[in-house]
């Protein structure tokens, strides 16, 4: 294992395909979800098209160092699926993404954005939840 996972999944021959895996991870989790999330979705790439993939690897590099420790205490203790390690500390590791994308909305310029952030933040830790399993295999497929 490399490491860390900046290093694994930041490496300028894997990060174009990590981004491309993350960017397909959160359209299909988007696409599981309820309306207010969809239209908040809806919004943010009617307002920028793009914006998905700029601001995903814009913090990128902030997600995996929230990530590291967990991935440090399963390499650890083992291994195994990291998806299934990450959903044993569901809200935790939900905060600990959140508050990557909390500072963000909170500093960014674009009213629109903050406000489709605003509306989905309230479910947000059920939401990065759910998908915890499909996010630590991505991790794990490049990292391992």
């Amino acid at each position: 294992m490399a490491e860390t996972l900046q290093e694994a999944l930041l490496a300028p021959d894997v990060r174009p395909s990590v981004l491309a895996d993350t960017v397909t991870l959160v359209d299909e989790e988007v696409s599981e979800k309820g309306l207010i999330i969809k239209g908040a979705y809806k919004t943010v790439n009617t307002f920028a098209s793009g914006v998905v993939k700029d601001v995903i690897d814009a913090l990128l590099p902030d997600f995996l160092e929230k990530l590291q420790p967990y991935w440090v205490d399963f390499a650890a203790n083992g291994g195994g699926n990291f998806g299934d390690y990450l959903a044993a500390r569901g809200e935790e590791v939900s905060e600990a993404l959140l508050s990557v994308t909390d500072a963000r909305a909170a500093n960014s310029e674009r009213a629109p954005l903050r406000k489709a952030y605003n509306a989905v933040r309230p479910s947000g830790v059920k939401n990065v939840e759910s998908a915890l399993p499909r996010l630590g295999a991505l991790v794990q497929k490049y990292a391992a």
